[in-house]
Order: C-alpha cells, then structure tokens, then sequence
C-alpha cells in the first residue's frame, strides 16, 4: 500500500506520531528569545495550512517542516512574497 499524501496537512495531522514529536520536541527547547509567541505561531501555521506548497507538514518551497520554521520569529515565509 503507498503512502498518503496529504496536501495542507501540519505533521500535527500526518500519522507520523515519532516525526511530530521530534519536531514537538524540537520547537520546545528553542530558546525563549528565539521562540514565536503562542499567538503569531498558531497563525503562521494557520497561512501555512492554506498554502498549496504545503504537503505532509512540509514546505515544497524550501522543503523545511511548516512547525519548526513558524516556530522561530527570526524566519519567514519563503514564498515570494513571503505569506508571513
């Protein structure tokens, strides 16, 4: 059976549950300074979500996991222009 692909799915969605918490872990320890609040992290992800560069909870543009770049506020989109 192949893989499903799934087009606007976070890893949050995907049924890779050892991947996410990786990634889960990962955006926990960043360091307070580095982290996106709460709020500005949630509605990254929610541009994210809509984008058609999204697939399996990664970016076909830069090829990055969208929970692990939106989590830092240093990094933008890398969609021209940037969508956030």
């Amino acid at each position: 059976m192949s893989e499903r692909i799934c087009r606007r799915c976070l890893l949050r969605d995907v049924q890779d549950a050892a991947l996410y918490q990786t990634i889960r872990d990962y955006v926990e320890n960043l360091p307070a300074e580095q982290k996106a609040d709460a709020e500005v992290y949630e509605s990254r992800l929610r541009v994210c979500r809509a984008c058609d560069s999204l697939t399996n909870g990664m970016c076909a543009l830069c090829g990055c996991f969208v929970e692990a770049r939106a989590a830092k506020k240093a990094l933008y989109c890398p969609k021209v222009p940037a969508m956030w």
